[in-house]
């Protein structure tokens, strides 16, 4: 997508913003810059994001930036129409700005009122299924596809793995149901 640095920026002040300019310097990390736009979560669960993200993508090897946006329905729903043409709300839009060899340079739009709704539906934590969501976009950008159920199965298991990995167990595969990314 052209411009889509632009969708969420960089270096925000915006209430709920988690960036991580500190961790920058590690060799290979990934810079992960998370806003609320919501404005209804608590710092905390925003730094827990931003903190398990970067940890799933250290398992991925990934390098580069990942800018996550948190929207409400109406907001995510102006996004998907905009971009996809589609008349309604949706868990996750991921835009991938990399290029083919280059780290990551991806903007990822996750909508908070999907994640309640499915949190609730399903028996975990908002953050779980917004993590869910937020690794869900990243694994796109780097090459995993949801389009057919062979490859659908494999990116979700791909979730899982990493979920379980950090700490956070498995969301989209939960006892109890299936997740929505």
């Amino acid at each position: 997508m052209e411009g889509g640095a632009g969708l969420i920026g960089g270096g925000s002040t915006e209430a709920g913003s988690a960036p991580d300019a500190a961790r920058a310097d590690e060799p290979g990390a990934a810079s992960v810059d998370i806003l609320d736009s919501t404005g209804r979560l608590p710092t905390a669960h925003v730094g827990w994001l931003g903190d398990h993200l970067r940890r799933a993508l250290g398992l991925l090897g990934a390098a580069g930036e990942v800018r996550v946006r948190v929207l409400a329905d109406q907001a995510m729903s102006e996004s998907h129409a905009r971009f996809r043409g589609v008349e309604d709300t949706t868990d996750v839009l991921t835009f991938d700005l990399s290029g083919p060899g280059r780290p990551l340079d991806v903007d990822v739009l996750v909508c908070l009122d999907e994640a309640e709704r499915r949190a609730e539906e399903l028996g975990h934590p908002r953050q779980h299924e917004l993590l869910l969501y937020m690794i869900h976009g990243v694994l796109h950008c780097l090459g995993h596809d949801d389009h057919d159920p062979e490859a659908r199965a494999r990116m979700h298991a791909e979730e899982d793995r990493l979920l379980r990995a950090i700490g956070v167990g498995a969301v989209f595969h939960a006892p109890g149901g299936g997740g929505s990314a």
